[in-house]
């Protein structure tokens, strides 16, 4: 462990290292996803109606939804380019947008940045091309040179935890009453995956999308946990 001139402990230095710059919106295109800028007018609509058969509990743990209609959904997704440090993608698969996730609180002087407000339709859920959409924002965050990749959920989501520490991310702890929504106190849970775990991670994410990881139905045969614990 490093110590200064007093003796004391003090953390890793950081010569070499220089802030990144905020992500530019730009698409970032996969074997089987595209993750493209949300744009209202390109993918609103059809986005809509690809949501439309998911149960209103997708949105019990999200700040906004369920929707009446179109239009309420327009006015949240439009909402999301008025917040600061908010960049939405759309999750495209064979020309149809099938769910969206945003960068949030994005802070380019600490390098650090988080994956989040995640909404998946039913026809995206538990698929490879949801992995590699969540994958493919994580390593582009990595690749322009942010040190630590954040997700946050509310400590009662108990899907989105799971889905945090399958895609390798690390739980840090809980902050009690961080926040509040839809009128009910939110706990919140807190997981990252930082600069020195990611070359373990992507390497695992890499051999998982192998095609030689999926039998003849597409079902994995090795996990992504377990091909980490291989590692």
């Amino acid at each position: 462990m490093a110590t200064n001139t007093h003796g004391q402990p003090v953390g890793p230095d950081l010569t070499g290292w220089s802030p990144p710059e905020s992500p530019k919106p730009r698409d970032i295109e996969g074997a089987l996803v595209t993750v493209t800028p949300l744009e209202w007018a390109d993918h609103g609509a059809a986005l809509f109606h690809q949501l439309e058969p998911a149960p209103e509990s997708i949105w019990t743990y999200m700040t906004f939804g369920p929707f009446d209609g179109l239009s309420q959904f327009e006015e949240a997704l439009c909402a999301l380019d008025d917040y600061p440090n908010v960049i939405p993608y759309a999750f495209v698969v064979d020309g149809q947008p099938l769910g969206f996730a945003c960068y949030l609180r994005i802070k380019p002087d600490q390098g650090v940045i988080e994956v989040g407000s995640i909404v998946l339709s039913p026809r995206l859920q538990r698929t490879t091309e949801a992995t590699e959409a969540l994958y493919l924002m994580i390593r582009n965050a990595f690749d322009i040179g942010y040190r630590r990749v954040e997700w946050k959920c509310d400590d009662l989501n108990a899907p989105s935890r799971v889905a945090a520490e399958r895609l390798g991310f690390t739980y840090e702890g809980t902050f009690r009453q961080a926040t509040h929504y839809k009128g009910r106190n939110r706990d919140t849970a807190w997981y990252a995956i930082i600069d020195r775990d990611w070359p373990v991670l992507d390497d695992a994410f890499r051999k998982w999308f192998e095609p030689g990881n999926f039998d003849a139905t597409g079902a994995q045969k090795s996990t992504l946990r377990e091909i980490r614990e291989r590692t």
